[in-house]
């Protein structure tokens, strides 16, 4: 028994009984939705589908291109040596920029292996794309939990709040770069 079957048997009994009340004739009958206002599933597949031209894919493509996961590596790298500069210049502390790098390493590294991983999927078989999608994201998160377990077990005097700070800030780069995508598209 799959969702949809679920959805039938057990979402649409409150939503016969109300529609016994309301004739077809009535203004707020409606054949193709239903009682939510959602369009049947039947009419889903009438609405309008428009399909591109080549022409336009490529000019899709060229307003929206896409970033590169090797780009966006380097930017949360770049991000991480940016955040120790900034927690060594704040504290005077070495240990403190030590810290910081730890954490933009548990973001980096795992995110490089990731992306490796995925480049080198097969194309053309959807199934073991998603399978290896699944996976090389297991070995990400690992990965990082390796890392920072590393970083707490073999740092002395590990400063948390600055390997937070270099943990977070390489995890909102990714935002900043879709900000910045979207920005350099409109103009």
């Amino acid at each position: 028994m799959g969702f949809a079957d679920i959805h039938q048997t057990f979402m649409t009994r409150p939503v016969q009984a109300e529609r016994s009340k309301v004739s077809p004739a009535s203004a707020d009958w409606d054949d193709k939705k239903d009682a939510w206002g959602d369009v049947k599933e039947d009419e889903a597949e009438e609405l309008p589908f428009k399909t591109l031209t080549r022409e336009q894919a490529q000019a899709l493509r060229l307003k929206h291109p896409p970033i590169s996961v090797w780009r966006l590596v380097g930017i949360q790298a770049l991000a991480g040596v940016a955040i120790a500069v900034l927690a060594y210049l704040v504290t005077g502390q070495s240990k403190t920029a030590q810290s910081a790098l730890w954490g933009a390493a548990a973001v980096v590294f795992p995110n490089a292996l990731m992306a490796w991983g995925m480049t080198r999927l097969f194309r053309g078989m959807p199934a073991a794309a998603v399978l290896g999608f699944m996976f090389w994201e297991l070995i990400k998160i690992m990965t990082a939990v390796a890392i920072l377990a590393v970083a707490a077990v073999w740092v002395p005097d590990l400063n948390w709040l600055a390997m937070l700070a270099g943990l977070v800030g390489c995890l909102k780069v990714n935002w900043l770069a879709l900000l910045w995508q979207g920005r350099t598209s409109q103009i």
